[in-house]
């Protein structure tokens, strides 16, 4: 027990004085005669026993009728001593990513924790409250209780890591301070803490649905095409023990296409392919119905009306296989001589190839960079009687390094970069064991830039700096069977087509995101992206026949958006949330260490309450006080003498 006034017990003392009273009062009998003498003493001694006894009885009461006087006065409690502690700081987070749209037994996890905090955080108190999208930094309950049923859930998902970091932020610098963090969360894909702080209490409730069985759209890609039509491939995967088939609906704007169902009856996942007519541009949904999780039911994608990227080939040698190459649909392909170039047609390309030129003057190269500065991409076959000088100025320019004096070897050109950006998505697996193209002679690199292909000896065949490219060899077919080899399609293609990076199928929120428009815009003209209800301005750089968009954290929402030139539409972008938070697997706190697990947020605010309460005793104390006063007066009126 302690005393919130422990100086009043100093009052106590004060209880001597009816003590030293009681004790040096001398009472004198009175004496009277009487007859019978024997009967006399005897009376005379039971009256001296009874007022002796009357008199210890009522300094008794006395005395503790005013020593619970002055305890209640000194206003005794008891408390523990985190309610002893006068600093206490608490710090809120709730996980509102979409795994909490699962329902539990009442609604939606999400909103139900947000209804029992609402209800539970007292009018006097200010804490900091903070989710996976925004923060409420000493923030008042009325303010808490304004902003807290309009939590909306959020794409992020907080690792617990990240949310110990965050609570480190928000809490203040006073290392005397009780720190308070509350973790609710289901515990979606989560890992223990690595490392509490000592003087931090972590509680954690953890929320959990009545059923983990979800059905979602994971992806969705065009797996073949030909002049007419593409075929769209979507997969769809469960969570739990669901055994069904679901209708994949396929929309073209508003209108149905077309509805396919997927067999999930045996495996958890299983795709559909539709055949769409792409020609003239494709607005698409793909839709299932679950009520589980909704944020995943919708797969937004988009295809624009085909963009042909241009490409020149600056010729010294025979550009056959670039013909065969590049007189596609999807391309503009023109070629002229290297004596009889047209310097003016330069930046209007996406991709330029120099092949096999002996001679690079100043003026092209001049042009050249000019080119790439603004977007476009190069790729530089040396020739077999290069002229090294005018070779090194030029790669020098682009940050290539230089090249050496010609080497008469036979090499193989074995070893592919699979991770790089030419061949990323080329190989279903690595491949090893193909027929090496080889070269009869190349030229030695002296260069920091990155390798996408090889020789057998680790030095590079094929080179890349920022849009440049370069080989260490010729290719035509007097020295190298490269031509004819599978690699140079994937190769020589992906090339030009990363030189004007469209829009894919879609993006995914939150993460960098960049494409080109090819639109000349003039100065302080800027694009804009907007859906049905806002716009935004993202992050753009303009070149000379395109802009180059990067987007990270904007859009928030899933959705189809419109790339605005003023008030003229020149494409369509889609984006969708990452799946990710469709796999339901929990985490199981019991295992974890250094801090408190609850089943719901109800039990994790009355063992707080508990753990603030203050027990005062001062009012026991009175009452006391009064029954001993009672008790003197009962004694003093009722006991005989």
């Amino acid at each position: 027990m302690q005393f919130k006034h422990p100086e009043v017990l100093y009052a106590l003392f004060l209880l001597l004085i009816p003590i030293v009273i009681h004790l040096f009062q001398l009472r004198k009998f009175q004496r009277i005669d009487f007859t019978n003498v024997a009967f006399l003493k005897k009376v005379t001694i039971q009256t001296r026993k009874s007022s002796r006894l009357k008199k210890w009885l009522t300094l008794l009461l006395r005395l503790l009728a005013f020593a619970c006087i002055i305890i209640a006065f000194a206003q005794p409690f008891t408390a523990s001593k985190t309610a002893l502690n006068t600093t206490r700081e608490t710090v809120i987070y709730i996980d509102n990513s979409f795994s909490m749209q699962a329902k539990g037994s009442s609604g939606p996890q999400l909103q139900r924790i947000l209804q029992q905090v609402y209800d539970r955080v007292s009018a006097d108190s200010k804490l900091h409250l903070f989710t996976n999208s925004e923060t409420h930094k000493n923030a008042s309950a009325a303010a808490l209780k304004a902003e807290i049923l309009n939590i909306p859930y959020s794409q992020y998902q907080l690792s617990t890591d990240e949310v110990l970091l965050k609570a480190e932020q928000l809490f203040t610098a006073d290392k005397a301070a009780h720190r308070q963090l509350i973790y609710i969360s289901d515990l979606q894909q989560q890992r223990e803490f690595s490392n509490i702080p000592e003087d931090v209490s972590v509680k954690l409730v953890q929320t959990r649905p009545e059923s983990i069985n979800n059905i979602s759209i994971d992806t969705a890609y065009i797996s073949a095409r030909n002049s007419d039509t593409s075929k769209l491939t979507a997969t769809v995967s469960k969570t739990g023990d669901l055994q069904t088939t679901v209708p994949v609906s396929l929309y073209n704007g508003n209108v149905l296409v077309a509805k396919i169902s997927a067999d999930l009856t045996e495996e958890s996942t299983a795709a559909v392919t539709f055949d769409i007519n792409a020609q003239s541009g494709f607005l698409g949904r793909l839709e299932v119905n679950d009520p589980n999780l909704l944020y995943d039911n919708k797969l937004f994608f988009s295809i624009n009306a085909p963009k042909k990227i241009k490409v020149l080939a600056i010729n010294q040698a025979n550009s056959g296989y670039l013909n065969r190459l590049f007189l596609q649909d999807e391309f503009t392909y023109t070629e002229q001589p290297a004596g009889s170039l047209n310097y003016n047609d330069i930046p209007d390309q996406n991709f330029i190839v120099l092949n096999e030129l002996v001679s690079v003057p100043p003026s092209l190269s001049v042009a050249l960079k000019s080119f790439t500065d603004n977007g476009g991409s190069l790729f530089i076959i040396p020739s077999p009687e290069s002229q090294l000088d005018e070779y090194n100025s030029l790669l020098g320019a682009f940050g290539l390094g230089s090249m050496a004096t010609a080497i008469n070897q036979q090499k193989n050109i074995s070893k592919i970069e699979f991770e790089h950006p030419l061949f990323a998505s080329v190989f279903e697996k690595r491949v090893v064991n193909f027929q090496y193209p080889i070269v009869n002679s190349y030229y030695p690199v002296n260069s920091v830039a990155a390798a996408a292909l090889r020789y057998e000896d680790g030095s590079p065949f094929i080179l890349q700096r920022g849009s440049v490219y370069l080989s260490s060899a010729p290719i035509n077919s007097a020295n190298s069977n490269f031509q004819n080899s599978p690699l140079i399609v994937p190769t020589l293609y992906n090339m030009a087509v990363q030189s004007l990076p469209l829009p894919k199928l879609y993006f995914e929120n939150g993460r960098e995101n960049t494409f080109a428009i090819p639109v000349s815009l003039s100065q302080d003209e800027i694009l804009q992206l907007s859906d049905s209800i806002s716009s935004f301005i993202p992050l753009q750089q303009t070149k000379a026949n395109q802009v180059l968009i990067t987007t990270s954290d904007q859009p928030e929402k899933s959705g189809i958006y419109r790339v605005m030139q003023k008030e003229n539409l020149l494409e369509y972008v889609s984006y969708n949330h990452n799946r990710r938070e469709s796999n339901l697997q929990y985490a199981n706190p019991d295992t974890w260490n250094n801090l408190e697990v609850f089943r719901d947020v109800d039990s994790l605010f009355e063992t707080i309450a508990v753990e603030n309460a203050v027990n005062s005793y001062w009012k026991w104390f009175v009452i006391f006080a009064v029954i001993f006063l009672l008790l003197e007066m009962l004694v003093l009126k009722f006991f005989k003498n």
